[in-house]
């Protein structure tokens, strides 16, 4: 094979397999299926993220196929590789738990890793579970080659309209013996009926239309069933895509850009969707060099209302709103009241307003997406507080049914299951504000969700008697009078760390104040007297991790510059 001029589209993989010094590479390439007329093609690496372990992504292989096929009929070839997944649903509640948000990290090193190895020209990231999703889009953001993103899809409701968040609250009801053995184990087995994401507007159904709105997914990606047509023309679509953006030399940095940013914080608003957006929207923005800030939601929020009743703190599910034209016809409501950026670039090639021109309204009788002058909130839900025990913020996912103001008693755990064995035995009573600490980024390690906790407080009842706090986080399925992602961390010393069980602490999501009730000569003393907890690992990936990290205020990121 001789030397021949470089196609631009082929920027990478010419490197890679062009020439007579790369015929060990083609050899091997050979052996995988590629023919000689595959090696003047641009090469399009297809990151999939299916495994057995979760329904989230057990489909996505065939997904991969479908995203490969699109790709090789457009005139590319197509590469499938894999990156990891792990399950929230699982893990909840237990140690493993700590690797949910390292593992956002992993997937997006490893999409790097393989692509600027194998030289990849273009890439489409298929994500199902919650950390899937951010992970593959900051994996695309790193290498910015033109790539698109697709979203596995959403599980379908279990019987009796039940989903894995019903499960958790069981499992509170039957520790209060509301229910029992017999009826916890119906639950279980009936409330995850097959493939898909967790079905209501929880992270992952948050973050996949984030993404839609952000521009990185093709109109329509983010609600659809996971096993439907209309999934799997998504993913030939998506890869046929990727060819159009090598045209073009469209890149994620020219997508993923501060305004378009700013579309996905208004769409995850106006949805009610998870906290877990903060997060992974400021991560993946520092990923691409734009400086969000948990400024920017409070900003955004002040003008954009919640719209969606959706699941957990609403009644339908995400399979309820595809079945009504999912997130598009909201979008364009949105754009004409100026809410949206209308010139953001997409991964059409097309700005998001011409994508949005000929999108029909919602059916008249529909009851899940309030109109804007009607809404459910008037401001955003996502409350940004700060105060004595948060001076860098936190965040509180407050819809108004909670109320918007809490007043209590601490009583204080220095981990998620000392809290969890104190909720379910009855010692945390109505008034009591639950801190659960040393659970954050560096302290935790790993920021785990607190669903099990918070599933268990409305399960017992006591969802409008009890607040609770953490530097962890919560769950998209979690709902309540609940604060997390306190900054600084208690494990770095912030105030969180200097609580004791008895002092009042008080939320005022109105003020957007979290503030505990003590001089700060009180605090000043009990500061000199605090001491650091020794590090829970001292080797493997959570100890990486942990002396890495960054402050979940700039997205809990373990790649910021110096």
């Amino acid at each position: 094979m001789s030397d021949t001029p470089k196609d631009p589209r082929r920027r990478y993989s010419a490197s890679v397999v062009d020439g007579p010094g790369k015929a060990a590479g083609r050899a091997m390439l050979r052996a995988v299926g590629f023919r000689d007329e595959d090696f003047a093609k641009p090469q399009v690496g297809i990151a999939s993220t299916w495994s057995n372990l979760t329904p989230c992504n057990s489909h996505i292989d065939e997904l991969a196929r479908q995203a490969s096929d699109g790709a090789d009929a457009a005139g590319g070839k197509g590469v499938i590789f894999n990156t990891i997944t792990v399950s929230d649903g699982i893990a909840n509640g237990t140690e493993g738990m700590k690797y949910s948000l390292v593992s956002r990290e992993v997937i997006a090193d490893s999409i790097e890793t393989v692509a600027g190895c194998e030289g990849f020209d273009g890439l489409v990231a298929i994500g199902g579970c919650d950390k899937n999703m951010p992970g593959c889009l900051m994996g695309l953001a790193r290498l910015d080659r033109p790539g698109v993103f697709v979203y596995g899809g959403t599980i379908l409701p279990g019987k009796g309209h039940t989903d894995i968040v019903s499960v958790f609250e069981a499992m509170g009801a039957h520790s209060r013996g509301d229910i029992d053995l017999i009826e916890l184990k119906q639950i279980e087995e009936t409330a995850i009926p097959g493939p898909g994401s967790c079905g209501g507007m929880y992270t992952a159904n948050t973050m996949a239309s984030a993404i839609e709105a952000l521009g990185m997914s093709l109109p329509g990606s983010s609600a659809q069933n996971a096993v439907s047509n209309d999934k799997r023309e998504d993913c030939k679509a998506a890869g046929a895509a990727v060819l159009e953006l090598l045209e073009r030399d469209i890149k994620p940095s020219d997508i993923m850009t501060r305004e378009a940013f700013e579309n996905a914080i208004t769409v995850v608003i106006a949805l009610g969707g998870s906290t877990n957006a903060v997060l992974h929207l400021i991560g993946m923005a520092r990923t691409v060099g734009v400086d969000l800030s948990l400024e920017d939601f409070t900003r955004i929020g002040k003008r954009v209302p919640v719209v969606a009743d959706l699941r957990p703190s609403g009644h339908y599910m995400m399979s309820e709103l595809v079945a009504i034209g999912g997130i598009q016809p909201l979008m364009k409501t949105l754009l004409d009241a100026g809410l949206l950026h209308g010139d953001c670039l997409t991964v059409t090639g097309r700005t998001l307003a011409e994508n949005l021109a000929g999108v029909a309204p919602y059916p008249e009788d529909q009851r899940i997406i309030a109109a804007l002058d009607a809404p459910l909130k008037a401001e955003s839900h996502l409350r940004i507080l700060h105060g004595n025990l948060a001076p860098e913020g936190a965040v509180a996912k407050i819809t108004g049914k909670e109320g918007t103001r809490f007043s209590g008693t601490a009583r204080v755990f220095g981990s998620e299951e000392e809290a969890q064995a104190r909720i379910n035995d009855g010692t945390v009573v109505a008034g009591d504000v639950v801190v659960i600490r040393y659970e954050g980024p560096r302290g935790g390690p790993g920021m785990r969700e607190m669903l099990t906790p918070t599933s268990a407080i409305m399960g017992r009842g006591l969802g409008d008697s009890v607040a609770l706090i953490t530097d962890g986080r919560f769950s998209g399925g979690s709902h309540g009078f609940v604060v997390g992602h306190v900054t600084p961390e208690a494990f770095d010393g912030g105030p969180l760390a200097l609580v004791e069980d008895g002092d009042r602490i008080t939320i005022d999501a109105e003020a957007d104040t979290i503030e505990v009730e003590l001089p700060d000569e009180e605090l000043m003393r009990r500061r000199a007297a605090w001491q650091p907890p020794a590090p829970r690992y001292t080797r493997g990936v959570l100890a990486k991790y942990a002396r890495m990290v960054s402050s979940a205020s700039t997205g809990a990121v373990t790649d910021l510059p110096d």
